[in-house]
């Protein structure tokens, strides 16, 4: 007979606290018992497993663009992009989650750097992802053989199991943000990846000012009659923000008439939607732009599931939790799950906000929740 003599993972104390056994030697014995056949009783984790409401592992914490900006400029005079590290992508780390690059526990966020003439090789992974510009552009996005410009305001996005590449053909480095569901993947066990081609060919590095995806879909209100099959994810690969700023300029201008359509009084907000469907662009993220007017400010909001922001344009004080900054342009910060966020403009201009989350995940199994107080 062989005696297992690994040490067990798991501890059990009894303490005297309300809602526990009695401390008796008896207890102990049964404690060690149960760590010899790796077993825990549910009344001693009954209050980190099934609290009263979400605790978040992850803590508000916000990142300065410029600085985030000027490391980015740095590895790109260091750091090689190709088969390896296949991306010049530095990501946000949540100071509560370990060291882990995960600006929540369910949502990776990372700066993406490409100097001039530079190809990120193409690859594929089942992540979900997209790319939001605040600021540049010179850089084409090369989805399964569709080349797709990238400029400032531009969100793109990126269904799983796709495969893309990238190449900068301006003369000047460029800077975006990159958002993908890989926590949740990696703590569900479900990842793949798989490389592509060395170098894309010469009619995918075209330039072209509108791509396939947004002749086919880029339509309002349009749909073309030979696609009426849904999809679990968009197939518009660019959501320009032209079109974005001015439904919500439109928003703030019917308010001043009077008219409904705001969030709040001086907050408008849209939501980034797949063509064939009307819901979410993405399954597992859902993604917003949303502007308060000068020195508006937004109600209380807090949700289940936690969220990335990006300032795009303005400056003004957001609060999450017990946590106040002043931001401005191109700073990013997490609001972790069912913490309260309210952001106020300044007095100079508009406070543009870009958002993604977790949203579709938690209404996928019937556990989102919000409340909003003013």
């Amino acid at each position: 007979m062989t005696i297992d003599l690994t040490p067990s993972p798991v501890r059990l104390h009894a303490t005297a606290a309300p809602g526990q056994p009695e401390p008796t030697p008896a207890l102990e014995q049964l404690y060690r018992g149960f760590e010899q056949e790796l077993l825990v009783p549910l009344w001693t984790e009954i209050g980190d497993l099934m609290p009263l409401h979400p605790k978040s592992k992850a803590v508000p914490h916000l990142w300065r663009w410029e600085r985030l900006k000027a490391l980015a400029a740095q590895a790109g005079e260091i750091v090689p992009v190709g088969r390896g590290g296949e991306r010049r992508a530095i990501a946000l780390a949540n100071p509560t989650l370990g060291g882990r690059p995960f600006a929540t526990p369910t949502l990776w966020a990372a700066i993406q750097y490409l100097m001039p003439g530079e190809d990120a090789p193409e690859h594929r992974h089942t992540q979900h992802a997209f790319r939001f510009v605040v600021e540049g552009e010179g850089v084409w996005t090369v989805v399964n053989g569709d080349a797709v410009r990238m400029s400032r305001g531009d969100f793109l996005p990126q269904a799983g199991w796709n495969w893309h590449a990238h190449h900068n053909a301006a003369t000047e480095p460029m800077a975006w943000i990159d958002g993908l569901d890989i926590p949740f993947s990696y703590y569900a066990e479900s990842q793949f990846f798989e490389a592509g081609r060395e170098k894309i060919s010469s009619a995918e590095r075209s330039t072209a000012q509108r791509s396939y995806s947004e002749r086919l879909w880029g339509h309002p209100g349009l749909r073309p009659v030979s696609s009426t099959q849904a999809q679990p994810a968009t197939p518009l690969l660019a959501y320009r923000w032209a079109d974005t700023d001015r439904a919500l300029a439109d928003q703030l201008a019917l308010e001043a008439e009077g008219q409904p359509g705001t969030l709040s009084p001086g907050h408008a907000a849209v939501r980034f939607t797949n063509p064939t469907t009307g819901g979410d662009v993405l399954p597992t993220m859902r993604t917003e732009m949303h502007r308060v007017r000068p020195g508006a400010t937004t109600l209380v909001q807090r949700e289940v599931g936690s969220s990335v922001f990006q300032v795009f344009d303005g400056s003004g004080t957001v609060t999450v939790g017990e946590r106040t900054w002043q931001v401005a342009r191109g700073d990013l910060f997490v609001v972790p799950s069912w913490q309260p966020f309210s952001a106020r403009a300044g007095a100079d201009g508009p406070l543009d906000l870009f958002r993604f989350g977790d949203a579709p995940i938690f209404e996928a199994l019937h556990a989102h929740r919000t409340q909003v107080t003013r």
